[in-house]
């Protein structure tokens, strides 16, 4: 059972996570989560591991369950997403392994979800992720930096919020500092950040900054980092990414605003969009610039009836 813990509290854990560790014979996880889980472990095989040990752990998940043990293999947030589920499988088809199918020394797998730090770190601060929003991990252990400083440059160009896993640690510490560079090529300096410590653990940290100011905040492998989209705003300590009603509604009465329609696309949605490209007059170059996107998408556009 690849255990997905939540942001580490047994109280944001789910029902079926409670429920797994309880059925399992052997908890195999990094020390610090099985510390977060200490008073469930009572009584049972308990492995601990080193943070990059990760493949271990999977290896050593394998070797109990072939020895008729019931494991759960735990990570924190959701096993899923930067988590134990990846290198798992990655070992189980190493090995052989397929999915079940009726014979009794069959090894199942059962994946049981856990909110990520995104979702934690998200309620803490208010309502940041409530538009498109995508993760990146800064850690550059398993994934070259070109790679990582792509991702970032297009997420930013594209305005999307993000959440930075991995932000730094003790031998990474310019990671974060290239990230920032990278984000002030296309966004305000003033953009909204929010960092985000242990969410629900002990030493619980939560402060707001800006994107120019955001690598003066104490930073670590701990912290997820928040960069807010062209339209997130501070207000209140909360930090709010509007969902865009506002371009279709009157925010304050509900009612729908002129030329726009309940339950319809925008009209500067993709068939009014298409529409305006057409009248425009404009060549595909200009129209390129206008909007940011590959001219050659533009001229299809154009061609299509």
């Amino acid at each position: 059972m690849l255990v997905g813990l939540g942001p580490g509290s047994v109280e944001h854990m789910s029902a079926r996570a409670r429920a797994a560790i309880a059925e399992a014979d052997t908890v195999i996880g990094y020390v610090t989560y099985i510390r977060l889980v200490a008073d469930l472990v009572q009584g049972k095989e308990v492995i601990k591991k080193s943070m990059t040990e990760e493949l271990d752990r999977a290896i050593e998940a394998l070797a109990r369950a072939r020895l008729g043990r019931k494991v759960a293999l735990i990570s924190s947030g959701d096993a899923g997403v930067y988590g134990m589920a990846g290198p798992t499988f990655e070992v189980l088809f190493q090995a052989g392994w397929t999915p079940p199918s009726g014979q009794p020394d069959d090894i199942e797998v059962e994946i049981v979800p856990g909110a990520s730090a995104l979702n934690s770190c998200a309620a803490l601060v208010g309502a940041p992720l409530t538009h498109d929003f995508c993760a990146i991990s800064l850690s550059d252990l398993l994934t070259p930096w070109p790679v990582i400083a792509r991702r970032l440059d297009a997420a930013a160009s594209a305005d999307f919020v993000v959440a930075l896993y991995n932000p730094k640690s003790g031998r990474r510490a310019r990671q974060i500092v290239e990230a920032q560079r990278l984000f002030l090529a296309h966004r305000s300096p003033d953009t909204p950040v929010a960092l985000v410590k242990s969410a629900y653990r002990p030493r619980q940290r939560v402060e707001f900054s800006t994107l120019a100011r955001m690598c003066e905040a104490d930073i670590g492998m701990l912290t997820t980092v928040l960069i807010g989209n062209s339209n997130t705003y501070l207000r209140d300590g909360l930090m709010v990414t509007p969902r865009g009603y506002a371009n279709k509604y009157e925010v304050g009465s509900g009612d729908t605003r002129d030329g726009e329609q309940a339950g319809r696309s925008l009209t500067s949605g993709l068939e009014g969009w298409l529409a305006a490209l057409r009248a425009s007059g404009e060549n595909v170059e200009a129209l390129a610039r206008r909007y940011g996107l590959p001219p050659q998408y533009i001229a299809a556009a154009l061609a299509r009836e």
